[in-house]
């Protein structure tokens, strides 16, 4: 899945993000999702999260469900 629903997005799920500063080169971040930042159902470019270390950035993946 590619983090663009919300409703896909639960914590603790491992996932790849991009990173405010990694937009341009692609450069993904894992990591497992701490909090949902993004009140929308959906968007664009993928669901903003907090990873449990602190990070900030757009679900671009989803690595492994529960």
């Amino acid at each position: 899945m590619d983090g663009k629903r919300r409703s896909d997005i639960k914590p603790g799920l491992h996932v790849n993000i991009v990173l405010k500063e990694d937009q341009r080169t692609g450069n993904l971040t894992e990591g497992y999702v701490q909090d949902i930042l993004t009140k929308s159902p959906t968007h664009p470019h993928g669901i903003k999260v907090r990873l449990e270390t602190g990070e900030v950035g757009r679900v671009q993946e989803i690595l492994e469900e529960d």
